[in-house]
């Protein structure tokens, strides 16, 4: 391929605010105070998932806003029947943990008593690239 047909290569996004003396910033490189992100995935089994689905929905609408959270989502299993997902990401593992003895939390837990077949799965990851 001639030189005339290459894709120029992209320049790196440099954030302004964020430099001094006109230097790019390495976004790979952590400011100090930075946190890594964590993430939450919480597994549920159900035979009445339109009823548990209206209790996670509420959930995910009403914790979307709490300190510290990136995102909150909902989804639903196309392999296995009755399988409803909540996966979280947290900007650190204080806020994550702030937010599960909330009382957002607290009230979606009490509302799952007798919608689950199974205790729910719920499992804490750290980033390997989650930014």
């Amino acid at each position: 391929m001639s030189d005339s047909h290459r894709l120029a290569e992209p320049e790196p996004a440099v954030d302004s605010a964020a430099t001094s003396n006109n230097e790019p910033v390495d976004p790979a490189v952590e400011e100090p105070g930075d946190v890594d992100p964590v993430m939450v995935v919480l597994a549920f089994q159900t035979d009445q998932a339109d009823q548990l689905s209206s209790v996670l929905a509420h959930y995910v609408v009403v914790s979307r806003h709490h300190p510290g959270c990136r995102n909150i989502d909902f989804v639903a299993s196309a392999t296995r029947s009755g399988r409803l997902l909540l996966i979280e990401k947290w900007d650190s593992m204080e806020a994550q943990r702030a937010h599960f003895d909330s009382p957002e939390m607290v009230e979606m837990a009490h509302a799952c008593i007798g919608l689950l077949t199974q205790p729910p799965d719920i499992d804490l990851f750290q980033g390997v690239s989650m930014h």
